[in-house]
C-alpha cells in the first residue's frame, strides 16, 4: 500500500509536471505593468468595472510562465476628502481567479506606495464583500463616518466600506 505522498507524485507524473515545475507554475511574480495593459486586463476580466482616469501606476501578478493573472491600479483618491497629498488609493483590482493573486497584489502595493512617500493607502469594497484579502494585506476598516459610504449620488448606487493602511507615526 502506497503512502499518500506517493499518490500525489503519481498524479503529478500523470499530468507531466515534476515537483519543481509544478511549484514554478504556481508561484506569483509581482512586476510593474503599463496602465494600458492593466486597463485591457480589467476590461477582459471585469467588464462592469470602470477605471477612473487618475491612475499613477499599475502592478501585475504573473505566473512562473509569464501569464498575467491579475492587476492592481494605484492612483490618487477619488474622494476629495482624502486627496491630501499623503494618500493613495487602490483604484482597481482584478484577477482571473488565480488563488492568492489579490492578496499578493495588495501586499505589494503598500510597500511601493510607502516608498513613493505616501503615508496612507485606501481601498473600497462593496458592502456585501468580505474584504478578507485586504485584511490579510494589513488594511483595516475605517470607522464611521468615513468607513461606510452611502453612494446615492453614484451611478451604481452601492454602499461601500472604506479600508486603509497607514504608516506608523505622524499626525494623520
Amino acid at each position: 500500500m502506497g503512502s499518500r505522498n506517493d499518490k500525489k507524485t503519481i498524479a503529478n507524473e500523470r499530468e507531466g509536471l515534476s515537483g519543481t515545475e509544478r511549484l514554478e507554475s504556481r508561484r506569483l511574480v509581482i512586476s510593474p505593468v503599463p496602465i494600458q495593459t492593466a486597463r485591457a486586463f480589467i476590461a477582459w476580466t471585469q467588464p462592469r468595472l470602470a477605471l477612473p482616469a487618475g491612475a499613477a501606476f499599475a502592478v501585475g501578478a504573473q505566473t512562473g510562465d509569464g501569464t498575467l493573472v491579475g492587476v492592481a491600479v494605484i492612483g490618487w483618491p477619488t474622494a476629495w476628502a482624502f486627496d491630501d497629498g499623503d494618500t493613495a488609493e487602490v483604484l482597481a483590482l482584478a484577477t482571473d481567479g488565480t488563488p492568492d493573486a489579490n492578496r499578493a497584489l495588495l501586499g505589494s502595493a503598500w510597500p511601493l506606495v510607502r516608498e513613493m512617500g505616501y503615508r496612507r493607502l485606501i481601498a473600497y469594497t462593496r458592502i456585501e464583500e468580505s474584504g478578507t484579502d485586504l485584511w490579510d494585506a494589513g488594511f483595516r476598516v475605517v470607522p464611521r463616518p468615513f468607513g461606510w459610504w452611502d453612494t446615492a449620488g453614484r451611478a451604481d448606487n452601492v454602499a461601500r466600506v472604506l479600508w486603509a493602511i497607514r504608516a506608523v507615526g505622524g499626525r494623520r
